[in-house]
């Protein structure tokens, strides 16, 4: 479990097939202190949730299924990819952000960027059966990092970037059109779920 607060930007040394099945492996440099992870443990790397398989000083590497390489955009990533990481919540961990489970609901894309101010106003599209989980105010996880919608309007919904948040994170690289892992907030899941089960 995850907050959505990033903690590094790691890149991609290096990647091979993992197996007949379309499966991948990674290595991603990293600046955490890799010392104190254990082999098995869990890193969200742009929001989804990886098992460390194999360790260095400042590397790790991760395996990563054709399932997940289809339905997030981990098959996109090249050698110098540039990843949002955060290691997972030990008890007693401040909840910066909100509870991130590493599991992405979704592809969406970049429509628009537009300086405001000291930050940018960045307009993402969702797929269409996640848009109804989007609700303005409410909390989305994008690429791994916890964002606050300003507003929605259809599969749309703009998000204000702070310049703090582009600075230590992906964004700060970001372009119109590149796809973005998408996480909704649990809530707003079991609320629809409930909402489904009193009309039935």
């Amino acid at each position: 479990m995850f907050t959505g607060i990033v903690t590094d930007v790691g890149e991609i040394t290096a990647m091979t097939p993992g197996g007949s099945q379309g499966d991948r492996r990674f290595v991603i440099r990293t600046s955490h202190d890799m010392a104190p992870i254990a082999i098995g443990a869990s890193i969200a790397c742009s929001g989804c949730c990886l098992t460390v398989v194999e360790k260095g000083k400042d590397w790790f590497a991760v395996e990563v299924s054709g399932e997940s390489l289809a339905k997030t955009h981990l098959g996109d990533w090249l050698q110098g990819s540039r990843l949002n990481l955060e290691l997972s919540l030990k008890l007693g961990d401040e909840l910066g952000g909100h509870l991130v489970y590493g599991h992405v609901d979704g592809v969406g894309s970049i429509v628009s960027m537009t300086p405001e101010g000291g930050s940018v106003r960045f307009v993402f599209e969702a797929p269409a059966e996640l848009a109804r989980f989007i609700a303005a105010k409410g909390s989305i996880a994008v690429d791994g990092i916890s964002l606050t919608v300003n507003e929605v309007d259809g599969n749309r919904f703009g998000i204000n970037i702070i310049s703090h948040t582009q600075a230590v994170t992906t964004l700060g690289q970001a372009e119109v059109g590149q796809r973005v892992n998408l996480e909704v907030d649990m809530l707003a899941r079991y609320v629809q779920r409930l909402l489904e089960h009193g009309r039935s």
